[in-house]
């Protein structure tokens, strides 16, 4: 199954239909940022009438057709879409996988029958499709490569059967159906290789000669042969649906009062708690839906800032989201859905720990504040990959994902606290390059008593100037017992300014 116009199409059923326009109304493209300017990644049939075409830079088509409307490319919702296709698409087959970017395979065998023949199962794909307002080109063949290569190159609704030899059947399709690199069709096409029956004509050692230091399929026009021809296999990776986490309750009689449903949420809490359980997962978002006697859904989402399926917790966070709920007549269905989970492990509680009045985790805090103040309201800080001491964490939202595993960059204990901006000090010393004596503070005189250090950091040579100066960090000690964090921020003699400054950057405890 290829859909050549997915990107275009989906658009097209989203943001085209909710601005009421019809199927290629006027020239539209879709297009991604580059290091040079935006370029297209998809055009619909009235750009490509106009002389639009895909990996166009954006001003080039506006030469073309200046009225050229645009709108950015989104290849992780339509990779989502496709991914959703493809569940979808089982009707047809056992198990279905991706053809990324715009693409599925699916496994008909002994399937046909059930729809009266291939030709008409086909058919019923087709006008599937067609319902769905997405244009499709499908073909069936004894394997995967055979039927990517009729569906991109062949006539429409092509069937190749087993029987059949695929070798001259397919001999009149272009090189590009084997799935190659562009450049190694370049190379074929120089070589005077355009046609599938043209490398029937050259011996496998010339060709094996020609292609033996490249291993990848996409970049080797034996292994595509072979893969087209069903002698090597080709792995497929089938799509499996995930089921969301789902409980609900149909109500004998409608519920109209606010005790009722908060028994209602609280049953359940306590199903997709142990639903959640059975799996090893936690929830990071719950949908809670309200079905009303005159049709009408009220929805309520949840997003939470760890793995939870503590039932006490969910309610605790939906009693603040059902404060304007009207039930109108009457509410005759509950539902709630874990449409985010992660993986959460089972632990063996402590009977003495939990007799003990326990205190609020950190992440049920956040939780509640969030709901109570609102996603932007609520900040936290999170490791980033930098030695200097400034850059080395960063604020993000308490609900977005983690980041990604960094590498531990403490070398040393850092102070508990330090200053939004590092202050600049009065130090006095005996030497250029000894320790410091005393220095000024606000105002104040401070005598040291004890000094650590140096610890020289080095600044960001892929963010800072050539002329940036290295950083001595001493921690002090000053003869009232208060600790300091302060840098020398260049030496004496480096030739890069005049003398030294020294700041204060943190307090240590």
């Amino acid at each position: 199954m290829w859909l050549p116009r997915l990107a275009i199409d989906r658009w097209r059923l989203g943001e085209g239909c909710a601005r009421g326009e019809g199927p290629d109304a006027e020239p539209l493209a879709l297009i991604a940022e580059t290091a040079h300017g935006p370029r297209i990644d998809a055009v619909n049939d009235a750009g490509r009438a106009a002389g639009a075409r895909r990996g166009m830079m954006l001003a080039d088509a506006r030469t073309l057709c200046p009225h050229l409307k645009v709108a950015p490319s989104d290849p992780a919702g339509d990779l989502a879409f496709l991914e959703k296709l493809a569940v979808w698409a089982q009707g047809w087959g056992p198990w279905s996988a991706l053809d990324a970017p715009d693409g599925l395979v699916v496994d008909v065998t002994a399937v046909a029958h059930l729809f009266g023949g291939e030709a008409r199962l086909l058919a019923d794909a087709q006008a599937a499709f067609a319902r769905r307002r997405l244009i499709a080109r499908l073909a069936i063949a004894p394997t995967a490569g055979a039927a990517w290569a009729l569906s991109h190159f062949g006539p429409e609704r092509a069937i190749l059967q087993p029987g059949d030899d695929a070798a001259t059947c397919l001999r009149e399709l272009p090189v590009a159906a084997l799935r190659l690199d562009d450049e190694v069709l370049v190379v074929l096409r120089r070589l005077g290789l355009k046609r599938l029956g043209d490398l029937h004509g050259i011996g496998r050692g010339a060709l094996h000669r020609r292609f033996r230091n490249r291993k990848s399929p996409a970049a080797n026009p034996l292994i595509r042969m072979d893969q087209l021809l069903g002698r090597v296999s080709e792995p497929l990776l089938p799509v499996i649906p995930q089921q969301a986490p789902l409980a609900q309750r149909r109500l004998l009689e409608p519920i109209r009062h606010r005790e009722l449903l908060d028994q209602v949420v609280a049953d359940l809490a306590g199903d997709m708690g142990r639903e959640l359980e059975g799996k090893g997962q936690g929830a990071r978002r719950l949908e809670l839906g309200l079905w009303r006697v005159d049709g009408e859904v009220v929805v309520r989402h949840l997003e939470l800032s760890a793995a939870t399926r503590d039932p006490a917790h969910m309610c605790r966070l939906f009693s603040a989201k059902l404060e304007d709920v009207d039930a109108g007549f009457g509410i005759e269905m509950v539902r709630m859905r874990a449409s985010w989970t992660e993986p959460l492990a089972l632990e063996q509680g402590d009977i003495e720990t939990a007799a003990e009045t326990q205190g609020t985790s950190l992440s049920a805090c956040i939780d509640r504040l969030t709901v109570r103040l609102g996603e932007k309201a609520v900040h936290r800080p999170v490791v980033h990959a930098s030695h200097m001491p400034e850059r080395a964490q960063r604020w993000r939202p308490p609900l977005e994902r983690e980041p990604a595993a960094q590498e531990d960059l403490r070398f040393h204990a850092r102070p508990l606290k330090l200053l939004d901006r590092a202050e600049k000090i009065a130090v006095l010393y005996a030497t250029p390059d000894g320790y410091p004596k005393a220095f000024r503070w606000r105002g104040q005189v401070r005598e040291i008593a004890r000094v650590e250090g140096p610890e020289r950091i080095a600044p960001e040579w892929w963010r800072s100037k050539s002329t940036a100066r290295l950083r001595d960090y001493y921690r002090i000690e000053d003869t009232t017992g208060c600790r300091y964090w302060i840098y020398r921020h260049g030496l004496p003699d480096d030739g890069r300014g005049g003398l030294p400054d020294w700041f204060l950057q943190g307090l240590c405890a």
